[in-house]
């Protein structure tokens, strides 16, 4: 999510936690079981295993999703309950419209064994992790052979894949989208269109409260190192920085990239310095990619994530502070359908363009194409703006919504 301030300086508020820019586009549709060996469709999800109970999970899957993660231990754990709840009530599992919510008789039981197994817990961090683990495992569940695995979108009718155009990202760049599981299989998410564009590697997915994603882009930031990792989020408790303060103070800080210069303005030594940094070091392919953590999911919880970041980021480095960075860009298209607090707040997706086009202004990332990078992520939005839209007329819905009212959320 992007947060633009007053002057029009947009900072990027990632969305995660619980409810804030929920605005729901998935479609209601009647309830749905889970699929079984006899009702999976092989065709629609061929890197799904099917198998006798219909319910396993495999790394195959758990990967086609947008995931570079083992297949958490706490989802297969959640997956195993639901199974056994199953057997011993009897009771056949269904989902409902949103795909992601138990509901009926089965639905009863399971949410009384579920608040039960939580409350016994105790612990903030266990809790934390089977709640997200329980939200990611039913929306796994119940999107099987309904959602297309790449673009999230009800496969037989709605899929946008084949209009979306991938490009490659350049190499001194990795995105990190923190989701909240809330978000993970929303059909009107942007982040997952990240990925899409421009693969794994470069656009990475991390689900909040799973470890095996956080230790995964833990390990990363630690190895990029403190000074090249940002979070696009406006952080109202300390000051923000633009793109060029932020990247160039901290790349022209690095010891091996102050050259001896000549008699010239600051400004234009600290470009030179940045210039000469980066093409040193990728001629070398030592040059540690700048690193960018954009919190996808609603705004209320954002807050909570940010927190979680700010916790490991002193763990990790003994200091809370984890920059972060403001941007000035406009409102996305997607504000047609998913509109935000406030008019100057926007999706993931166009917080990356944002990021990106700034970037491209800087002389000493000029070189490297970002703003053609930018313009395929747009793409990619408008196309996805054009399913959802394409979706509503279908069934018989608005394709304009009511703006949300304002507030200070942050």
């Amino acid at each position: 999510m992007l947060s633009v301030s007053a002057t029009r300086p947009l900072t990027f508020k990632i969305s995660l936690p619980p409810p804030a820019f929920s605005l729901r586009t998935h479609m209601e549709s009647p309830p749905r079981t889970h699929f079984t060996s006899a009702s999976h469709s092989p065709q629609t999800n061929a890197d799904i295993k099917d198998t006798s109970d219909g319910l396993a999970i495999t790394l195959q899957e758990w990967q086609g999703w947008g995931a570079v993660s083992p297949l958490p231990a706490k989802v297969v754990e959640i997956v195993n309950d639901l199974k056994l709840l199953e057997k011993t009530t009897e009771v056949q599992m269904s989902f409902s419209g949103h795909r992601g919510k138990l509901e009926g008789d089965f639905g009863m039981q399971e949410n009384k064994k579920h608040r039960a197994t939580y409350q016994a817990l105790g612990d903030s961090e266990k809790k934390l992790q089977f709640f997200s683990a329980r939200q990611i495992a039913c929306r796994l569940l119940g999107s099987r052979g309904y959602l297309c695995q790449k673009c999230w979108l009800p496969l037989e009718e709605d899929c946008m894949c084949s209009k979306v155009k991938p490009s490659s990202l350049w190499h001194g760049i990795r995105f990190w989208l923190y989701m909240h599981p809330k978000d993970f299989l929303r059909q009107n998410n942007t982040g997952k269109l990240l990925w899409q564009v421009f693969g794994v590697e470069s656009a990475t997915l991390c689900l909040y409260g799973i470890a095996e994603d956080e230790e995964i882009m833990w390990n990363a930031c630690k190895t990029a190192g403190k000074d090249r990792v940002w979070c696009l989020y406006p952080n109202k408790n300390a000051a923000t920085k633009s793109v060029q303060d932020a990247l160039c103070h901290e790349i022209s800080s690095d010891p091996e990239c102050n050259t001896t210069m000549l008699e010239i303005s600051p400004l234009l030594s600290v470009q030179l310095r940045c210039n000469t940094y980066i093409a040193s070091h990728s001629q070398k392919n030592e040059y540690k990619p700048l690193n960018f953590i954009l919190i996808d999911g609603t705004w209320s919880n954002s807050a909570a994530m940010f927190n979680r970041l700010k916790e490991k980021t002193k763990s990790v480095w003994g200091v809370e502070d984890l920059p972060c960075i403001s941007l000035s860009a406009g409102v996305s298209t997607m504000h047609k359908l998913r509109p935000q607090p406030s008019w100057d707040r926007t999706c993931t997706a166009a917080a990356a363009i944002g990021l990106l086009s700034e970037l491209q202004i800087l002389p000493q990332f000029s070189s490297y194409g970002l703003d053609k990078q930018s313009e395929v992520l747009e793409n990619a939005v408008d196309v996805l703006l054009d399913a959802l839209t394409a979706r509503r007329l279908r069934m018989g819905r608005s394709i304009t919504r009511r703006l949300r009212p304002s507030g200070n959320i942050c």
